[in-house]
This record gives C-alpha cells, sequence and structure tokens, in this order.
C-alpha cells in the first residue's frame, strides 16, 4: 500500500485544538456589544415625508394619536417638555413613535406620569425620553421612533422610522 506524500497526520488532539480555537473565536464575535439604540439618522429607513400636525396642535405630556408611513401604522407625537434624543422643534422636545408593541404587536399605553408606553399583553414598557429604549419586559427591540422635521410654519413632518415596524418584513413601503 503506498501513502500520499502530501498528506499530513494532524492527530486528533490537534485537530480538536484548531476546532476548540476556531469555536471560541466565532462565540466571542457574537459577544461583541451592539449599541443599544442607533444615532438618529444611522440605521434610519427613510420613508416618503408625511405632514403629521402642527406644533400648536400638540400639548405638553399629552400624546397625539398620528399614522405613520401609512394608515395601518398607528403612532404618536409627545411633547415632552425637556430635549431629548431624536427631539424636533425649538426644545428639542417633540417626538414620535410606533404604538405598536415591537414584540406581539399589541397596542401601546402612554404613561403620561414617567413617560413611558406600557404593552398590556407581555408589560414592555419604553422610555420616551430615551429614545423609545426598552426598560422591561419581553421585546427584542427599542420601540420605532420616528425621523422629525419641524418647517418654518410649525408644521411636523415624519421621513423615516428607526426601528423595523411590528408585522413587517421590512421598513419598505
Amino acid at each position: 500500500m503506498s501513502h500520499c506524500s502530501k498528506m499530513v497526520d494532524a492527530g486528533r488532539r490537534r485537530f480538536l485544538g484548531g476546532a476548540g480555537f476556531a469555536a471560541a473565536g466565532a462565540a466571542v464575535a457574537t459577544m461583541v456589544p451592539v449599541q443599544a439604540k442607533a444615532a438618529p439618522g444611522a440605521a434610519r429607513v427613510d420613508y416618503p415625508s408625511n405632514r403629521l400636525a402642527n406644533i400648536s396642535d400638540l400639548k405638553p405630556n399629552e400624546p397625539l394619536a398620528v399614522a405613520y408611513p401609512d394608515a395601518d401604522a398607528p403612532g404618536v407625537l409627545l411633547k415632552l417638555g425637556k430635549r431629548v434624543p431624536g427631539g424636533v422643534g425649538t426644545a428639542g422636545d417633540i417626538v414620535g413613535f410606533s404604538t405598536t408593541c415591537p414584540h406581539k404587536g399589541f397596542p401601546l399605553n402612554y404613561n403620561s406620569a414617567d413617560k413611558t408606553m406600557n404593552c398590556p399583553g407581555h408589560y414592555s414598557r419604553f422610555d420616551c425620553e430615551s429614545g423609545g429604549q426598552q426598560v422591561w419586559g419581553q421585546a427584542t427591540q427599542n420601540l420605532p421612533q420616528y425621523a422629525l422635521r419641524v418647517d418654518d410654519k410649525g408644521d411636523i413632518y415624519a421621513e423615516g422610522v428607526d426601528e423595523l415596524l411590528y408585522g413587517r418584513l421590512s421598513n419598505v413601503l
């Protein structure tokens, strides 16, 4: 029986050592921290610009129901009273969010006492003063926040969303 002169006998111990090293590298790659929420505009999906309201329509800490990017995507505009991430207007305190829980699609309720959106289904809570960051519950993503713009007449326009809307395979119309 003749042997191939090009074959190398790595041995079981050497093979398993290399496989273990490769598995450890793959595990470390999956553990690298991911930013909790992308900076406004960084991971944003642009939709057609849509007028949602006028600044004069908003009352401090009272939600104004809107729909964006289409009629099947309920949302809310909020004037929070202090500068917040993604906020627009002269005080940087106006934000907009989807009001459908990203976990299972339950309609969210606004709690004016702590400025959170709350899910009655599985109790996820989202902090409106922190860009819709999840603070409790079963959801695996933050609350989708609208990319807003205010024109010189005080009209508020939505121009994109920074997270995937519940029930959609992608953020496209």
